[in-house]
C-alpha cells in the first residue's frame, strides 16, 4: 500500500495509513461529486433494465437525496435474504442499503461502511426515515466510517455475515487483495460475496492508474479480470462465479484518448467462502421454486440456470456451495454414484464454465440485438432461462 497522504492518518484513530489514493477518492466523492449528474463518465452508472416487482416496489420507499448520490456499476440484489445479516462495502449514501433492509426484514440486519466522511453522513441523517416508511419498530441498518481494507479496526468480527455485497467500490481500494482478504474473514462458512465492479481486459499502466480522474470514475482502478480470479482463490474463495457482464463506453473524448486500447466492462461475480474439510461430489439437483420472483426459473450465475423441478447435473464445486450456503434448502439432491450415470431429460453441466466477463457481455450485445427486449427475461446484463 502507498504512504500516508501528507500527515493523514486514518480519521478514526484506528492506526490505519491512508494512501494517497485514499485520499483523492474521499476528496473526489466528498467534494467533486455532488450527485451522479457530476459523472464524467457512464462507468458508475447502473445500466437501464427491467426490474423485478419486489424490487421496483423497495426502489420506490428510498428517499430522493439517497438515490442522487448513488454511484454504482451494477444491481448487487443476490436472492434468498430474509433474516440474513449484510455488509454493504463502500456503502455511499446507503441507497443499497436502505433497499436490501427491506428484503431482509426486521429480524434481519444490514451494516453499511465507507471511508467518506459525507456520504456516511447522508446515510445516517435518513435512518429513522427509512425505518418509518419501512414500517419498522426499529432500525436493521446501521452506517460506519471506515475502510474495506481493515473492517476489523471498526469492530467487525469473524464470521459474523451471511451476505457481502459492493457495488463499483473495490476498484477504488489500492490493496484490493485485502478488501477479499477481511470480506473472507467476516463472511460465515457457507457466506457470500455477490459484487459489481469494472474490469478492464488487459492490466493498466502506472499513469492510468495513478490518473486522479479515472480513478474516480472507477477506471484507473479497474482490475484486469484474471487478476480477480487469482486474488479471490488465493485469500480462500471458491472459483468465482461470473453473473453478470455489460461492456462499458467512456462517452468523453479527453478521457477516451487516455485509455485508447484499453477495454472495460461492468461485471457482477458472486464468491463463496466454503470449509475446506467438505468432500466436493457431483450431484443431481432440482430447484423447488421457493424463491420469491424466481419461482420458474433462477439465474444463479452466466452458465447455471435452474428451472422449477428440472433435473440439472452439477460440479462438486457448485453442490457444495449450494448445500453449504443459505440455498440449501431451495434444492433437492441426489448424489451421482456413477459419475458416468445421468437421469432422462437431465440437463448437464456446461463443459466450461464462463469467467471471461468481456465474453459474456460480447454474447449479451448480440442477443440483445437480436431482441427488442434483451432476451426472455428481458434484462440486458444477465443471461436467462
Amino acid at each position: 500500500m502507498n504512504e500516508g497522504c501528507g500527515e493523514n492518518s486514518c480519521a478514526l484513530g484506528c492506526g490505519f495509513m491512508e494512501s494517497v489514493i485514499h485520499c483523492d477518492i474521499k476528496e473526489y466523492y466528498g467534494k467533486h461529486l455532488q450527485s451522479s449528474e457530476d459523472l464524467k463518465t457512464n462507468a458508475c452508472k447502473t445500466s437501464a433494465r427491467p426490474l423485478l416487482a419486489t424490487i421496483q416496489n423497495a426502489f420506490k420507499n428510498i428517499h430522493p437525496e439517497v438515490v442522487s448520490r448513488y454511484y454504482g456499476c451494477g444491481m448487487v440484489i443476490p436472492e434468498c435474504l430474509e433474516g440474513c445479516r449484510v455488509l454493504d462495502l463502500g456503502c455511499g449514501a446507503g441507497r443499497d442499503c436502505f433497499l436490501l433492509s427491506q428484503l431482509v426484514g426486521e429480524e434481519g440486519h444490514v451494516t453499511g461502511i465507507d471511508m467518506t466522511e459525507e456520504q456516511i453522513a447522508v446515510a445516517q441523517k435518513y435512518v429513522d426515515y427509512h425505518t418509518e416508511k419501512f414500517g419498522f419498530k426499529r432500525p436493521n441498518v446501521n452506517f460506519l466510517q471506515g475502510y474495506i481494507e481493515t473492517l476489523q479496526e471498526v469492530g467487525l468480527q469473524e464470521c459474523s455475515y451471511d451476505v457481502i455485497i459492493s457495488n463499483c467500490v473495490i476498484n477504488l481500494s489500492p490493496d484490493k487483495k485485502a478488501v477479499l482478504k477481511e470480506a473472507y474473514r467476516v463472511l460465515k462458512d457457507g457466506g457470500e460475496m455477490y459484487f459489481s465492479d469494472v474490469y478492464v481486459n488487459k492490466r493498466l499502466p502506472k499513469n492510468l492508474r495513478d490518473h486522479k480522474i479515472l480513478l474516480g470514475e472507477c477506471l484507473g482502478g479497474a482490475l484486469w479480470w484474471l487478476d480477480l480470479i487469482q486474488l479471490a482463490q488465493e485469500v480462500g474463495f471458491c472459483t468465482p462465479r461470473l453473473v453478470s457482464s455489460s461492456l462499458i463506453s467512456i462517452n468523453n473524448k479527453e478521457l477516451e484518448s487516455l485509455i485508447e486500447g484499453y477495454q472495460f466492462v461492468s461485471a457482477t461475480f458472486r464468491l463463496f467462502r466454503i470449509p475446506n474439510n467438505i468432500k466436493r461430489s457431483r450431484y443431481q439437483v432440482i430447484y423447488n421454486g421457493s424463491i420469491t420472483d424466481k419461482e420458474d426459473c433462477l439465474d444463479f450465475d452466466a452458465s447455471f440456470k435452474f428451472k422449477e423441478g428440472e433435473v440439472v447435473e452439477v460440479d462438486g464445486e457448485l453442490a457444495t456451495i449450494l448445500k453449504c450456503s443459505r440455498f440449501v434448502n431451495e434444492f433437492m439432491y441426489c448424489p451421482m454414484i456413477d459419475e458416468k450415470a445421468s437421469v432422462v431429460h437431465c440437463r448437464s453441466t456446461p463443459e466450461a464454465v464462463n469467467l471471461n466477463p468481456f465474453d459474456l457481455a460480447k454474447q449479451l450485445e448480440v442477443k440483445s440485438s437480436k431482441s427488442p427486449i434483451g432476451g426472455c427475461c428481458g434484462q440486458r446484463e444477465s443471461g436467462c432461462c
